[in-house]
């Protein structure tokens, strides 16, 4: 009796495994179905707009006056009508007479503050907290602020008439002075961020080095050319090209202080309040997107200037 038992459970075949259902529904396709539909929308938001707004720019169309109806291809005649125009030299010598002072003075004081920061003493973190507070504001914000203290009986004023006895200055109307109000509120609000890309170079620098030269009787000045300048030009040279792309398209602080036309005889207009005018006073649609895209080729190519510049000094050291 056992022995058939035992012959008859050895007869009987074992059960199959059970297939899963979603057996193809691995790690990898689970990561693929969550991502994928995240990453089509941010391609279909940041591409979508670059390829039409690259199509309007070859077209005579706006927005407001032919809406509803197709753009009418005019090719490359908006590029040509803007580099044939004079204003359109004349807002990116506006942009470059910003750019320029705003960028060199916010690295000079960056640099400096930096210098005098990197080294431990009472009080320190304070400090430098204090002084990102302005970078860590919105822009408009800083504008309005500005904005208020400019104006004809401003707090600025004050001090300069009853403090210095000198006459009121007119930061906002005064068609010498506008371009430097926007380089004073720029300056004033990003600098810490050239503070703080330093104070971290400054920081990486290797202690052995100062200590090597210390041991050879090498003074201050050496000490900056040779060790500390080479060590912190990568990181200064990075912070500059994020500063001039920044500067460069300046739109909300200007527009806010000087308003669309860039104050008194447009001597404020920017590139970038140009654009808005055309595409949002004017109604230019194609015409703005040709400008827009021309602002695009000036800085690549300036970013390239720079990343050359950035790869020559690592060559160099």
């Amino acid at each position: 009796m056992a022995d058939s038992q035992l012959a008859q459970q050895r007869a009987t075949p074992a059960p199959q495994t059970l297939r899963p259902r979603f057996s193809w529904l691995t790690d990898r396709w689970l990561a693929i179905s969550f991502i994928t539909p995240t990453m089509a929308i941010l391609l279909f938001i940041t591409i979508f707009p670059l390829v039409w707004s690259l199509y309007l720019s070859f077209t005579d169309w706006s927005v407001i006056r032919d809406a509803g109806t197709v753009p009418e291809w005019v090719g490359t005649a908006n590029y040509v009508d803007l580099l044939t125009n004079r204003r359109t030299w004349e807002r990116f010598i506006v942009t470059g007479q910003f750019v320029l002072p705003a960028v060199t003075i916010e690295l000079l004081l960056g640099f400096a503050t930096a210098m005098l920061l990197n080294r431990p003493f009472r009080g320190r973190g304070g400090i430098m907290t204090l002084m990102l507070i302005p970078m860590m504001l919105s822009p408009v914000v800083v504008a309005l602020f500005w904005r208020f203290m400019m104006q004809g009986e401003g707090v600025i004023n004050y001090y300069i008439v009853n403090l210095l006895g000198q006459e009121p200055v007119l930061w906002l109307t005064d068609r010498s002075i506008v371009i430097w109000s926007l380089v004073l509120v720029d300056v004033w609000m990003w600098t810490p961020f050239m503070m703080l890309i330093s104070l971290a170079g400054l920081s990486a620098v290797p202690k052995y080095l100062y200590e090597a030269a210390a041991v050879d009787r090498a003074g201050a000045w050496f000490r900056f050319r040779h060790i500390t300048l080479p060590m912190v030009t990568p990181l200064l040279l990075i912070a500059v090209i994020f500063r001039t792309m920044d500067a460069y398209k300046l739109f909300d602080q200007a527009f806010v202080l000087l308003g669309n036309r860039g104050g008194p005889g447009r001597a404020g207009q920017t590139a970038a309040l140009w654009v808005y005018e055309e595409a949002f006073t004017n109604w230019n649609t194609g015409s703005a997107s040709a400008l827009g895209y021309i602002m695009l080729i000036v800085i690549i190519a300036l970013a390239n200037l720079f990343v050359r510049a950035l790869n020559a000094s690592k060559g160099a050291d």
